[in-house]
């Protein structure tokens, strides 16, 4: 039998879009288009659990209120993975439409003075609907690297370790060669990358906001509140962030009064470290200063919502929520907190490759096309934002774009009728393990989970392992030995993916095998 997943009487979910109605002439110029062009918010929050959410844990110690109205107003995702375990390669998978592990990066995550990941030539899904019509932003933390200018060109970038240089040659003054406008966004106001990492520093449309920078010495506060030591320019204040990201937002959608769609990507900075909630938010969950954090997205969530209400755009708004990975909730932490499972039930957590480190939230409403309470088991994966707006606009993908993308806008609308979207998903840990997910099967290529829990967690002596993820959602019990023909369907498969990609890759897991189980 189907393991269900249930939450305060909702069913789990993972996704969500929005969308509302209200008088005024933006909403009258809206509707005239609101059935074949509806605007995009993407809010992506950063290291959020599936648990931590009350509307997909019924006994997370973390109120929610807005993102538990949002969930009842849309559709739940129960079964939907960032593709990684970590931030940049997800972030490129939803830009791109392609796994990462198709880049120069195999392993780990950018940091603030990285050169750009995304190719020169690389549509995005801001390009593609830009190119239908959309003006398009971003908000938020970027992680995908940039085109810094060197003050001297002969010299590296950064002197020493990229994560604590001992010295930057960088013109914080010269329009950076690369940012996120050259890749499909007429508006952008981006950090470079987390917020534990220097510079730290704002840059809108290219050009660093205020390049006059100071020296700050970082944290090295207990778990939770650690950033690092270097470069901020003057209108930085790390405790702010947040905050700016929102006014931003707001900002932005308060100019939205055409009758031309607009796509906004919004990648908060938060819950990852360092966790620095607003004094009004202290004491108000029951999972210590990362629970605080917590509340703080969901509030900031909330005013953006208030924003689209208050500028009649939300019954033309498709409003997705996710996260970019597991929550970074580690064994000390659940010590400290055994009431609160940030990864609800699912083994592990940020960079690994079991269910913790890549099983997220997600949310989507869409008033008037997807079904209020709302909830699907497909599992999908980040990856497939590319795809699911070509299909909403028409757009057909060129060939070789896309290729790790499909479109589940017949979810949305209830014409998929059970079908799956997807016939596999690919999972990758931070240490570049990889996993593939096919039905009810998992199969890992390694005997560790690649990532954190590998300090504490005993490898198996058999080389790989195999999961029933429905009669084992928490990933307990390896079957490897026990379903040999499986594992090697699996693997087999897993290689032609990484090698090729794309739909032309036969199922393998069969029939009979299913009835072996």
């Amino acid at each position: 039998m189907k393991t269900q997943f249930t939450i305060s009487g909702w069913g789990l979910a993972c996704g969500m879009l929005a969308v509302h109605t209200f008088p005024g002439s933006a909403a009258t110029l809206q509707k005239k288009r609101a059935a074949d062009r509806p605007n995009i918010i993407y809010i992506m929050a950063d290291d959020l659990g599936y648990g931590d959410l009350h509307c997909f844990n019924a006994d997370s110690q973390i109120p929610t209120p807005y993102l538990d109205q949002l969930r009842a107003q849309g559709m739940a995702f129960t079964d939907i993975h960032s593709g990684t375990s970590v931030s940049t390669p997800s972030r490129y998978g939803i830009m791109t439409g392609r796994y990462c592990f198709r880049t120069s990066l195999k392993k780990g995550v950018l940091w603030g003075y990285s050169e750009p990941l995304i190719e020169k030539e690389r549509l995005t899904v801001a390009e593609l609907l830009r190119q239908a019509g959309y003006t398009t932003a971003v908000i938020g933390k970027w992680h995908l690297g940039l085109g810094w200018v060197k003050e001297d060109p002969d010299k590296a970038i950064v002197g020493g370790n990229m994560m604590n240089p001992e010295w930057v040659n960088i013109d914080f003054a010269a329009p950076l060669t690369d940012s996120p406008n050259d890749h499909g966004f007429d508006y952008s106001f981006i950090l470079p990358g987390s917020l534990d990492m220097n510079p730290y520093v704002y840059i809108e449309n290219g050009s660093v906001t205020v390049p006059e920078m100071r020296m700050i010495q970082g944290s090295n506060k207990p778990r939770g509140v650690f950033y690092r030591k270097g470069l901020c320019a003057k209108d930085v204040e790390v405790t702010g962030v947040l905050d700016k990201l929102k006014e931003q937002a707001i900002s932005y959608i308060g100019e939205q009064r055409s009758d031309r769609p607009f796509f906004l990507y919004l990648p908060l900075t938060a819950p990852h470290a360092p966790w620095l909630p607003a004094p009004e938010f202290r004491g108000r969950s029951k999972a210590g200063i990362y629970g605080d954090f917590v509340c703080h997205v969901d509030d900031v969530v909330g005013r953006v919502l208030e924003a689209l209400d208050k500028q009649g755009l939300a019954d033309n708004t498709i409003v997705i929520f996710t996260s970019d990975n597991g929550a970074d909730w580690t064994p000390q932490d659940k010590v400290k907190f055994p009431e609160h499972q940030a990864n609800y039930i699912f083994r592990g957590y940020k960079t690994d490759v079991w269910d913790g480190g890549h099983r997220i939230p997600f949310i989507v409403r869409w008033p008037g096309v997807v079904p209020a309470g709302s909830h699907t088991d497909q599992t999908l994966c980040l990856t497939d934002l590319m795809a699911t707006c070509a299909d909403l606009t028409g757009t057909p993908l060129p060939e070789g774009v896309g290729e790790d993308s499909y479109s589940f806008l017949p979810i949305l609308r209830d014409s998929a009728n059970g079908k799956s979207v997807r016939t596999s998903t690919i999972h990758v840990s931070t240490q570049g393990v990889f996993a593939i997910r096919e039905g009810r099967w998992k199969y890992i290529d390694s005997n560790k989970s690649g990532g954190n829990s590998d300090k504490v967690e005993t490898p198996y002596e058999v080389p790989g392992q195999l999961y029933d993820m429905e009669s084992d959602p928490r990933e307990q019990h390896n079957l490897y030995e026990k379903y040999p023909q499986v594992v090697a369907a699996l693997k087999a498969k897993l290689e032609q993916i990484k090698l090729r990609g794309g739909e032309d890759v036969p199922v393998c897991v069969t029939a009979e095998m299913e009835q072996m189980h």
